[in-house]
């Protein structure tokens, strides 16, 4: 966990109060103070933190927090409910199923709109110290994909192909998918787990325009599908 550095950055919208100087709050914005704070510190120390040090940053109680969280479990349950189901937009699924548009065309708003909303620092810090710990979020959010992205993404790939196919996805398949989805994950490791440039200079602190990369990035992954499965015909379902 050490060779991970801290957070350059703590989210604008998470307030902090001296012990001592706590503001009363109604229960839903307490609640809503200690979900966005548990962001902003997990994202900084790992799922690893204490919740008593996460009190003190809040300047609350640690009785306080535990009558909202009384387990820290139900602390990260609670911020994958906030984060990752809570940044998934279903307008995502609605493109993708869209018959009007072509395979190209979909794949690269889709993971336009999708890079901006999860390569932030408390996204994808946060997803990389669960992966170094019980992957509780990985594995919550790799079952999601799974459901609701990863086989869309096989059909479109296979329409591409020119291939009309209900069959289980092969490994092959499989494994460029998930190249094309991790490389433009990856697009935020090296910003805010390396703290190095994405594109330029001035990425490290914006990363806004990434239509043309992703454009690159699904252009390059549907060439490879064409070329690389090309011999490997798939069993046709009517």
């Amino acid at each position: 966990m050490s060779s991970i550095r801290k957070n350059p950055e703590t989210p604008a919208d998470v307030k902090t109060a001296p012990t001592g100087t706590r503001k009363r709050l109604t229960p839903g914005d307490r609640e809503r103070q200690i979900v966005m704070g548990a962001v902003s510190f997990f994202s900084e120390h790992g799922l690893g933190g204490q919740l008593r040090d996460l009190a003190r940053q809040l300047g609350i109680t640690h009785t306080l927090l535990y009558h909202y969280f009384p387990t820290k479990q139900a602390l990260i349950e609670r911020v994958y409910t906030e984060m990752f189901e809570g940044r998934w937009k279903p307008e995502w699924e609605a493109l993708l199923d869209n018959k009007k548009l072509d395979a190209q065309t979909k794949l690269t708003q889709f993971y336009s709109d999708y890079a901006k909303v999860i390569l932030q620092s408390d996204w994808v810090r946060i997803f990389i110290f669960s992966g170094l710990s019980d992957r509780y979020i990985t594995d919550r959010y790799f079952a999601l994909l799974r459901e609701k992205l990863f086989p869309r993404l096989v059909r479109e790939s296979r329409k591409h192909r020119g291939v009309v196919s209900r069959s289980k996805p092969s490994a092959r398949e499989l494994e460029l998918l998930l190249g094309l989805h991790g490389n433009i994950f990856y697009m935020g490791i090296r910003r805010w787990i390396y703290g190095q440039a994405v594109h330029d200079v001035q990425s490290v602190v914006m990363l806004d325009d990434v239509e043309d990369y992703i454009h690159d990035k699904v252009l390059a992954y549907l060439l490879s599908v064409s070329l690389v499965l090309a011999r490997q015909p798939l069993k046709m379902k009517v």
